[in-house]
């Protein structure tokens, strides 16, 4: 998400996720958006997922649950214009389709990533869902800056901090 701008979704604008160098890094607190979350967690394995090229885009679709929780989610990546990649995907619920989890396609790992939604989905209560407007969501999520990843790392630390969780060191390398 370009800094000082709003995270792109299925339903418009959203508020700011990750604050740029001219404001102070967003405060944590009980009110932060699982969306923001999500966010944060594409953008600190931004690395893994964009595979050594410069910039990308990457997609997070998720479903919902008859309980208004988040069901299912999948991160798609583009490094080429038009072209999208299944990464990865995370279920809470298996069929005979998938087992709960997550599960990386297309040649992608990330050990990082696989711990924040892990931690994310089984926490996710712990954010402010998003709507169910009876479709699926969707996250647009352009090349981060240096700056970008830095305060995203640090919301996700602020998270499992207040949900006294052990840290996930996300790989900034």
């Amino acid at each position: 998400m370009p800094v000082g701008h709003p995270s792109a979704t299925q339903n418009g604008p959203e508020a700011e996720c990750v604050s740029g160098p001219e404001s102070e890094l967003m405060t944590l607190n009980e009110n932060q958006s699982l969306e923001c979350i999500l966010e944060s967690a594409v953008v600190v394995s931004w690395r893994d997922l964009m595979r050594g090229a410069q910039t990308g885009l990457i997609h997070i679709e998720y479903g919902f649950a008859p309980t208004g929780t988040v069901d299912y989610l999948k991160c798609w990546s583009s490094i080429t214009r038009g072209h999208w990649l299944l990464a990865c995907e995370y279920w809470m619920s298996a069929s005979t389709f998938h087992a709960t989890g997550v599960r990386f396609e297309n040649g992608y790992q990330s050990e990082g990533l696989a711990r924040i939604l892990e931690f994310i989905m089984q926490h996710q209560n712990s954010f402010v869902l998003p709507m169910d407007h009876g479709r699926q969501g969707l996250l647009q999520i352009p090349t981060p800056t240096e700056e970008e990843i830095t305060a995203a790392a640090a919301a996700l630390n602020e998270a499992f901090e207040r949900l006294d969780v052990a840290r996930v060191e996300p790989a900034l390398a």
